[in-house]
């Protein structure tokens, strides 16, 4: 699609008309029809407010000329994982796991290779040839190349420290040790637990990126522990394969 194609579908779902997205964006009605006929696009102030109006990337609002991918971890992006800012607008350079609120979320190669090596392996893919293009690839993209000027000189690593040795010191039963916090994107963590009144309740933001671990209980059975944090929280919770039957055992604000 064209940029004056985006715009109109996206204008139109919205349900606004063009007077109203003007007003949002602060530019006339006429530049609006401008950009529908074709006859002109909008500079880049504007498509930046653009792109947080839809949620959409400026590669999306230009009709995708280029095919994007995390700078960090490689994997192909498309609006619904490209990271954000800490103000909500999308950066379009790297995935919502690599580049969290203005934060990466990978200071170690090695630690980055092992999660990634993890969800691409499959019987067809052996984790043997997806490990060896990960380390072809890895090296060549923009984060490690410049990851001195980039990196944050360990802060986000002891971040994620005192917040393993917050979780360790509850003492859950059955809770192993945690040892590593990964990045994990609350759309696909947010679980929706009972409540004694028969309710149920998700209590993340799809759109946030949390750190978190699945461990084994030290109880046995068939239920594994789900531990999430940022700087506000600590969850603790339990759940069977893929999720089912969340039950919520702590909640504890920071």
């Amino acid at each position: 699609m064209d940029t004056k194609d985006v715009i109109f579908e996206l204008r139109r779902k919205s349900g606004l008309s063009q007077d109203e997205l003007a007003e949002k964006v602060y530019v006339t009605r006429q530049a609006v029809s401008r950009w529908e006929n074709g006859d002109t696009v909008p500079n880049t102030d504007t498509l930046k407010l653009l792109s947080k109006l839809f949620n959409v990337s400026i590669n999306t609002l230009l009709g995708s000329p280029r095919q994007l991918i995390c700078q960090c971890c490689g994997m192909p992006l498309d609006d619904a994982i490209i990271s954000r800012e800490k103000d909500g607008t999308l950066n379009e350079d790297y995935c919502q796991w690599c580049y969290a609120d203005g934060t990466y979320t990978y200071s170690n190669m090695d630690e980055l290779l092992d999660v990634c090596v993890r969800h691409m392996a499959t019987e067809d893919y052996p984790e043997e040839q997806a490990r060896s293009y990960l380390k072809q690839l890895l090296p060549q993209l923009d984060y490690w190349k410049r990851y001195e000027e980039l990196s944050d000189d360990g802060q986000f690593e002891a971040f994620k420290k005192q917040l393993m040795e917050e979780i360790n010191d509850l003492h859950i039963e059955g809770l192993p040790k945690v040892e590593k916090l990964n990045a994990l994107v609350g759309s696909y963590v947010n679980l929706a637990y009972p409540l004694p009144s028969g309710e149920n309740v998700k209590l993340l933001d799809d759109r946030t990126t949390y750190l978190g671990n699945q461990l084994e209980s030290e109880l046995g059975g068939d239920r594994c522990f789900g531990v999430l944090a940022n700087m506000d929280f600590i969850l603790v919770c339990t759940y069977e394969a893929e999720g089912a039957n969340p039950e919520l055992v702590l909640y504890k604000k920071r």
